[in-house]
């Protein structure tokens, strides 16, 4: 299972070559930014992001609706984790080694990568929080997903990765945060709402501007922010 591309035809192998031959081109700086970018920036652009929309969700929904969708940025970064733990097993039975051992002249922009090539971990990773965060929140899930994108254009860039590694990992990352999404959100609803209803901790899942909902004296619910409920209660 190891020899996935080494016949130079092969398009895989042609892509990675156009791809990486963008980096013998260009200057040493953006050489090692695309580097670090590749390697640790869009990862940590990722985290910013899941952040971002916990605490936009927080502050702008009802209660009822901030839990299911923590509940969902919760999933997202689970997912990954999960994903990268099934990509083991496939990177051992599959033994693809990286490009760069196999094929000359590429510019490798990283050092120390002797594991393994297919699938990429950086590309499940990146795919699978967005594919969770999206299924929580299409604005952020948009930009998590770019951003997945752009990590596996810069594996390839970088000389680690077939685009086809690059592939095998969104698909992975997918298909881990999609199919799982039923079982993830039915288990960790429960957990958030009930940190949602604890009087210290219900912060992380809902804001003090979050609406509530007050049973109004002529029937039917009237929704209050928190601390207008409060005050009605005093």
């Amino acid at each position: 299972m190891a020899g996935l591309a080494f016949d130079g035809a092969n398009p895989d192998v042609s892509l990675l070559y156009d791809i990486n031959g963008l980096a013998k081109d260009a200057p040493s700086w953006l050489d090692r930014a695309m580097a670090f970018v590749g390697e640790y920036g869009i990862l940590l652009g990722l985290v910013l992001v899941v952040l971002w929309c916990w605490w936009s969700v927080r502050r702008g929904e009802d209660r009822q609706s901030a839990v299911v969708s923590v509940a969902g940025i919760v999933w997202a970064p689970l997912a990954a984790g999960i994903a990268v733990l099934v990509n083991i097993p496939i990177r051992g039975f599959v033994e693809r080694p990286r490009p760069f051992l196999d094929h000359k002249g590429l510019d490798v922009l990283v050092d120390g990568k002797s594991d393994f090539s297919f699938v990429s971990d950086h590309a499940t990773l990146a795919m699978a929080i967005g594919a969770g965060l999206f299924v929580a929140n299409r604005k952020f899930g948009l930009i998590a997903l770019g951003l997945a994108l752009l990590e596996g254009f810069c594996r390839v860039y970088m000389g680690v990765h077939y685009p086809t590694d690059v592939v095998g990992g969104f698909a992975l990352g997918t298909a881990v945060a999609l199919l799982l999404a039923p079982l993830a959100q039915m288990l960790l609803t429960p957990v958030v709402a009930a940190v949602a209803r604890s009087p210290r901790l219900g912060r992380l899942v809902h804001s003090r501007k979050a609406l509530t909902v007050v049973p109004a004296a002529a029937g039917g619910a009237v929704e209050y922010p928190e601390s207008e409920e409060r005050d009605l209660a005093a």
